[in-house]
């Protein structure tokens, strides 16, 4: 009989995606640091409020495109994990679309900070898709209207200001106590409650791999570090944990 093969949970944040062409936002090249203010951009009371930031708004959307960006080999390491047989589970803090547009499964994708593919009127609360949004202020509208009734449109994501869906949140939480291996890829741990994960799993006897090039509050608690470039590191690693070996790490 095969011996049962360990859940592994993977934690994603903006690093995983810099080689789609998106920029991360914390580390030294990212947005926050070049531009302090680009904050209030998704902060959600400054964009309910001033027309000026949801402009500056849809003008980054335009530029960070995210809408039209593919899927790239740290993405698809993933993809081969699911694929192995071995159970995951992918807790993502990022709304870019990528782990389900690489062919995970929807039901192993959790989208802690929802997703940016898709808008919603603030007022009636209809949705449609981001391409089309972004399409009409391509065509001139600045700061385009909800079609149905005229109200503010917003991406279907967790702003600043804001809190996580509970539901979403509670089932991260569960995968992180559950896990026998939490992966951290690509984010710097400083956002919580989701940052907060890797030491839950910590906590309930999970071993903790971080893979990042910049270091994190967590790296004290981690059992391996791992600051090669993310779309190498990566496949490396998920050829490890298919094969079974963890012993070997890096530091």
């Amino acid at each position: 009989m095969n011996a049962k093969r360990p859940l592994v949970a993977v934690l994603t944040g903006a690093g995983i995606s810099t080689d789609s062409g998106i920029p991360d936002y914390r580390g030294p090249q990212g947005l926050w640091q070049r531009d302090p203010a680009a904050q209030d951009l998704v902060t959600i009371g400054p964009y309910l409020a001033d027309p000026d930031v949801r402009r500056r708004s849809w003008r980054m959307r335009q530029e960070v495109g995210a809408v039209g960006a593919e899927p790239n080999a740290g993405h698809l390491a993933l993809v081969e994990l699911e694929r192995s047989g071995v159970p995951m589970r992918v807790l993502t803090q990022n709304v870019d679309g990528l782990h389900r547009r690489s062919g995970l499964p929807e039901r192993k994708v959790l989208e802690l900070h929802g997703t940016a593919q898709r808008v919603q009127c603030v007022r009636c609360r209809v949705r449609s898709d981001m391409d089309e949004a972004l399409t009409r202020v391509a065509a001139g509208e600045d700061d385009p209207a909800c079609r149905a009734c005229g109200g503010i449109l917003r991406p279907c994501t967790v702003m600043f200001g804001e809190a996580l869906d509970a539901t979403v949140l509670g089932t991260a939480a569960s995968v992180a106590r559950a896990c026998e291996v939490f992966v951290a890829v690509g984010t710097l741990l400083q956002v919580h409650p989701a940052a907060g994960l890797a030491e839950l799993a910590v906590q309930n006897g999970a071993r903790l791999i971080i893979v990042n090039a910049e270091p994190t509050p967590y790296d004290p608690l981690a059992d391996e570090l791992i600051r090669e470039p993310i779309s190498a590191a990566l496949p490396a690693l998920v050829r490890r944990i298919v094969a079974g070996d963890l012993t070997a790490g890096a530091a």
